[in-house]
């Protein structure tokens, strides 16, 4: 199959390109890739090395994902490229997330096909999730509009660190998304996932803006970000942004990857945050991994 040519990128010398998909901005050299492994420079020529090679495929309860407010008791089709944009040092998906793509099995499924296959199953909608799926977004976006065409739905399981413009591109496709707001702290999102907290938050607007239905996961760290103030800061910012009947889940850690070395996140504290979340007005708030 011919290479597929990626969109959000730019030329430069010597046969370098420029990713402009999320705010890593990646320059990148010939033959080499991005942070997110899945987009190659092939002698500038930005490719993505996943589309329509997804790693994993699942009939799921779309409780898992999670969402609880958006047709609840259904069944999604959930499929996933390998690839990240972040390096979550918890990541209990890293064996996918933070693998290059010859280094996991995947299947061959062109976006008619993955259509195809959730009607077959008669599953009402299909979910990107597991991985990153907004460093896949040109598969995404192709099967997603094959989707709408088809009377299918689409969710977005995503940590959110993507540019305003392929975003703005993609939306009109997604009907709701989960959310991972990994803590309300820049320093801890550079330090734990290698990112910025601001493009997350744009992100969030930009789907509400959009009318997709959002639910957000907040997975509490022991000793990372389970300070209650900022856990506060957290609900006040959903509050005051009209956030306020978007369900929020306050998600139990346990230990993984480079992680391992910490302790179950104790129900309690769950149980706190959960009470500061009503505090601040937000009306559905639910504990998850417990």
């Amino acid at each position: 199959m011919a290479a597929f040519e990626c969109k959000y990128y730019q030329r430069l010398e010597g046969e370098a390109v420029q990713c402009l998909l999320c705010p890593h901005h990646c320059r990148i050299a010939n033959g080499k890739t991005g942070i997110c492994r899945s987009r190659r420079n092939h002698h500038g020529v930005l490719i993505s090395e996943v589309y329509s090679k997804p790693c994993a495929l699942a009939i799921d309860p779309v409780e898992k994902k999670p969402l609880y407010h958006f047709h609840p008791g259904t069944t999604c089709l959930s499929i996933a490229c390998t690839g990240c944009n972040f390096h979550c040092r918890n990541c209990q998906n890293h064996d996918i997330s933070q693998a290059a793509p010859n280094d996991a099995d995947h299947y061959e499924l062109q976006p008619n096909e993955v259509v195809a296959l959730c009607m077959k199953h008669k599953c009402p909608g299909i979910a990107y999730t597991y991985t990153e799926p907004l460093t896949y977004i040109e598969y995404i976006m192709d099967t997603a509009r094959l989707a709408h065409e088809n009377g299918l739905w689409n969710i977005l399981v995503t940590a959110g660190y993507v540019c305003q413009e392929p975003l703005a591109d993609l939306l009109p496709f997604i009907d709701a998304a989960n959310i991972d707001l990994k803590s309300f702290s820049d320093d801890i999102y550079q330090r734990v996932s290698g990112g910025h907290l601001s493009t997350v938050l744009n992100t969030i607007l930009a789907m509400r803006d959009a009318g997709v239905w959002i639910e957000l996961t907040n997975l509490i760290i022991p000793g990372i970000n389970d300070d209650m103030r900022m856990i506060r800061q957290m609900c006040r910012w959903l509050s005051d942004n009209e956030l306020s009947e978007n369900p929020l889940h306050f998600s139990r850690f346990f230990p993984r990857y480079k992680m391992s070395n910490l302790p179950p996140t104790p129900i309690h504290t769950l149980k706190q945050a959960q009470q500061v979340a009503y505090e601040e007005g937000l009306k559905h708030v639910y504990l998850g991994n417990v």
